[in-house]
């Protein structure tokens, strides 16, 4: 099932003609907007820092896209409402807005009456009566996505953040004085649908076997996952290697919920042990580990900290794995594109914290923070499945940053690669291993 018809499939069984809608990832809502837009009563864009409007056209009138004041969020937004110039804008007065934001936890009063104040403004089409939340309040799952329900009048679908630890609950209580709040979640929407989908990509795949294989663990090692996610790494690494201990550790705590559901689901529950840590302070002992692995993580926190923290507690001999974003390199689509274009779409979203790492400074740091024989196995990856959520979240990053004659010559060639069964993309991964002396 597409994402679309998981939603509306869960808003028939709830027995809702109509609902309001937030996301922060506008690719979750897009088909349902372009195939069926009345279903969306009204479509709050929260931060989103990639976002291709095009789906978006048939209810421009009942968007509101919220934007930092600074970050990237801010271009992307701009653009899209010079496209759907019927669609309105509301930025955040010195926010800076960035794909990892805990942007309800910062401004949770203010994102809670800005959402209001619009969503007044569009009648929801039909009486709300939820089976089974007469009290106002359930919860359960269908079509492979849960929900919570809480509060009364009219219905609004909030959908997973990508990042956000807090996600939505620190504005629930206000939302729910006024609306019907229906929280929606699972492995199959959100940042978990898009972790998941790129561990299931081969190249992917292929580069955790090779971190394993550098990581080499010894039978009953204890092993530890540096912001973890959605635990499928953890998942493939007790299913290959089931004499190991892993702790697997992730500073939000909506990631360590669905992990630990995804684990148990698979039989593999009882062989990792979630905590709920950051990378730059974890809560274990100096030497506790025999390896340390981290995969995409150190774009968003103090990467040297980091670093220093993972070298702090394996023991001496241990090794350390890093894997970062590597935006110093380009990406390669399999489209034909003008000269201009290409390169153009060739640079990746430049998304990495003022402290974190996304660059090869990866190796320095490494060596720096005293790990020593460093191996450095950059990775590349590729994706071909153009209707999968980690494809989805790539693409829109290049779609909000091309102009409308762009978009043309994108989705022309875009259609042939298609057609003639050649559509996929690459980027690399920058990785090293490294041992504690």
């Amino acid at each position: 099932m597409t994402t679309a018809q998981r939603i509306t499939a869960l808003m028939d069984h709830l027995g809702l003609q109509q609902a309001h809608a937030a996301t922060q990832i506008p690719a979750d809502l897009a088909e349902l907007a372009k195939t069926a837009p009345s279903r969306l009563a009204g479509v709050v864009l929260l931060v989103p820092t990639r976002l291709d409007g095009a789906p978006f056209a048939d209810l421009a009138d009942r968007l509101l896209m919220i934007s930092g004041e600074t970050g990237l969020t801010v271009g992307t937004t701009t653009r899209a409402q010079a496209r759907l110039p019927a669609a309105r804008r509301h930025v955040l007065p010195g926010y800076d807005a960035v794909g990892w934001s805990d942007v309800v936890a910062d401004r949770a009063d203010e994102v809670a009456g800005i959402m209001l104040q619009f969503l007044e403004r569009v009648a929801v089409q039909g009486k709300v009566e939820l089976p089974g939340c007469r009290s106002g309040a359930c919860q359960g799952e269908h079509a492979g996505l849960s929900f919570r329900v809480r509060g009364e009048g009219p219905p609004l679908l909030l959908l997973p953040f990508f990042l956000a630890p807090s996600q939505w609950e620190p504005a629930i209580d206000a939302l729910a004085r006024h609306f019907t709040v229906i929280q929606v979640g699972g492995p199959h929407i959100g940042g978990i649908a898009a972790l998941e989908d790129r561990a299931r990509a081969p190249t992917y795949r292929a580069m955790f076997r090779t971190l394993v294989e550098l990581l080499a663990p010894a039978p009953e090692a204890r092993i530890l996952d540096v912001g973890c996610g959605s635990g499928a790494l953890d998942r493939m690494l007790a299913a290959s290697h089931p004499s190991v201990r892993i702790d697997a550790a992730d500073l939000n705590p909506f990631f360590l919920a669905e992990a630990g559901a995804l684990a148990a689901k698979e039989g593999v529950g009882d062989r990792i042990s979630f905590v709920e840590a950051s990378a730059t302070s974890l809560p274990f002992a100096d030497g506790t580990f025999d390896c340390v692995f981290s995969v995409t993580v150190l774009e968003e926190c103090d990467a040297d900290r980091a670093i220093a923290e993972m070298a702090r507690v394996v023991k001496p001999g241990g090794r350390v794995v890093i894997v970062v974003r590597a935006i110093d390199m380009a990406q390669w689509w399999n489209l034909e594109l003008p000269p201009d274009l290409a390169a153009k779409v060739s640079i990746p979203s430049q998304s990495v914290s003022a402290a974190g790492v996304a660059d090869g400074s990866l190796y320095r740091r490494m060596r720096q923070a005293g790990l020593v024989d460093l191996q450095a196995f950059p990775s590349m990856i590729t994706l071909d499945r153009p209707d999968g959520p980690i494809w989805r979240y790539r693409e829109d990053a290049v779609l909000s940053q091309l102009s409308p004659e762009e978009t043309a010559a994108w989705r022309s060639a875009r259609a042939v690669a298609e057609t003639d069964g050649v559509l996929l993309q690459s980027h690399v991964l920058h990785a090293a291993v490294a041992r504690k002396r």
